[in-house]
């Protein structure tokens, strides 16, 4: 079922993400997320019935058609992640900080082309099952034709997610295309770190206690849990401490009497 991976790996009560909800109207767009996470990536997600189907893509997206990106195929997120822009608290499932990198649309190609090149096309779903998607971009840094292409061979311990995300050759392809270079949202115009230290990028605190912490990157969070801990201390120090009891006072012992023997003095 839609979102049910997305919801079983979530819990909604301690992460600031939206909730699992399949949209009822079709759209066409796509988003793509820059995730500090355990290892930095990008997420790059496609509208496409009722939710967005998503990959992660450790190098990012390229312009240039000589880079073939690797891209692992992970769990359908709801629509109104387009724009979720935070952190996600440690010991949670993809605790880091996130910022929108590219919005826009997309449109899927004819998996054949005419004349050369690819015309837009509706048979998206069709060939993403087939494992060969072709769509073309219309973001604000990403623009011009791509093609998903899954990998047909199975490494060991693969689990048969790997695609390959590739820029087609087009007045869009840029050799040499360094997506490092470009570091912040295009929706806030911040970069990781200043959404990582803004203490009201979230209006978000666990109502559980906080144990076995470690070290806490977003700033809003450490500041939480510090007043916590505050409150916990001077709680434990206003307790009653057991009064002392008196020493006992050591019993005097009772001469004992010598007794006569007969026939002896």
């Amino acid at each position: 079922m839609a979102l049910e991976e997305y919801k079983r790996k979530r819990r909604f009560e301690e992460t600031p993400e939206p909730p699992p909800k399949v949209a009822a109207k079709a759209g066409n767009r796509f988003v793509v997320q820059k995730h500090d996470a355990t290892r930095l990536h990008y997420d790059f997600r496609l509208e496409m019935e009722g939710v967005l189907k998503s990959w992660a893509v450790p190098k990012g997206p390229s312009l240039d058609p000589a880079d073939k990106r690797l891209a692992m195929q992970v769990e359908d997120h709801p629509v109104s992640y387009f724009d979720f822009e935070g952190t996600i608290p440690e010991n949670n499932y993809g605790a880091g900080t996130v910022i929108v990198w590219d919005v826009g649309t997309w449109q899927p190609l004819s998996p054949v082309p005419v004349n050369g090149k690819y015309v837009p096309g509706t048979e998206a779903a069709a060939m993403l099952a087939k494992g060969d998607l072709k769509f073309r971009l219309n973001g604000k840094r990403l623009k011009g034709d791509f093609a998903l292409i899954k990998m047909k061979g199975r490494r060991p311990g693969s689990k048969g997610n790997e695609w390959l995300l590739i820029k087609k050759h087009d007045d869009y392809a840029e050799e040499g295309y360094n997506i490092e270079a470009i570091d912040d949202s295009v929706l806030s115009g911040r970069n990781l770190e200043q959404v990582a230290s803004d203490a009201g990028a979230r209006e978000w605190k666990s109502s559980r206690p906080a144990t076995g912490r470690g070290k806490l990157k977003a700033a809003w969070l450490a500041d939480a849990v510090a007043k916590l801990d505050q409150k916990k201390a001077a709680a434990s120090g206003q307790k009653k401490k057991p009064q002392r009891q008196p020493p006992e006072t050591p019993k005097t012992k009772t001469p004992r009497t010598r007794r006569k023997i007969k026939g002896k003095t």
